[in-house]
């Protein structure tokens, strides 16, 4: 499995197609965190971006191979694991960058009462929820399940919209709880969603597979 990721990771690296939803969540963070801002706050708005992020890589590398390699690669390693492989390789990549951009917020925006480590766990542990959430909204707005291109990029906005403000979500879960402190200068953990994230995470990639190894 490790070397189907790090060829994912290579194809994604090479087919620069990363750059536009990460300089996107770049120019997002950088125009939307103001000087001073608490860092919690700072935190719980900087998340919030992974959502879609995460389901926009996703659906990147569930779709950079030409059919060809695809099919060489389905043959060698099977369908599900080359799909599960390019899932991994995508939110590998977004949580690399949302732990990055936690620790630079944590660093330079205002602690407000708060302790920098804890604020850093708070901040990485939302960040984990988020991609997890928007690595389920990619997978699940995608082939095979969503092969249309018009529509799955329909679904992939819609769904990493419901995913911020329906409650129950766990990414509305962990900003919430990061937004929510930031007012009240704690830093609680958002236990509930970090519990539910993966679970919703592993339902939809485990879907996503097998319809994969049935009709490719």
């Amino acid at each position: 499995m490790s070397a189907l990721v790090r060829y994912q990771a290579a194809l994604l690296l090479r087919s620069q197609r990363w750059l536009a939803p990460f300089l996107l969540y770049a120019a997002f963070v950088g125009v939307g965190v103001q000087a001073g801002e608490p860092v919690l706050g700072a935190l719980g708005y900087a998340v919030a971006g992974l959502v879609p992020v995460a389901a926009w890589a996703v659906r990147i590398c569930l779709n950079q191979e030409p059919p060809a390699a695809r099919a060489v690669v389905a043959a060698a390693a099977g369908r599900a694991r080359a799909h599960l492989a390019a899932v991994l390789a995508a939110t590998g990549a977004v949580l690399l960058v949302g732990a990055v951009t936690v620790l630079v917020l944590t660093a330079v925006a205002d602690p407000r009462g708060v302790r920098p480590v804890t604020a850093a766990a708070s901040g990485l542990l939302a960040a984990g929820v988020c991609v997890l959430t928007g690595g389920a909204v990619g997978t699940l707005t995608t082939r095979p399940l969503v092969p249309a291109r018009g529509w799955s990029l329909t679904a992939l906005l819609l769904g990493s919209l419901l995913a911020l403000v329906t409650p129950g979500s766990p990414a509305a879960g962990a900003v919430s709880a990061l937004v929510t402190a930031a007012r009240t200068t704690t830093a609680p953990f958002p236990w509930l969603a970090a519990a539910t994230a993966p679970v919703l995470a592993s339902v939809a990639v485990a879907l996503a597979c097998r319809a994969t190894a049935r009709h490719g």
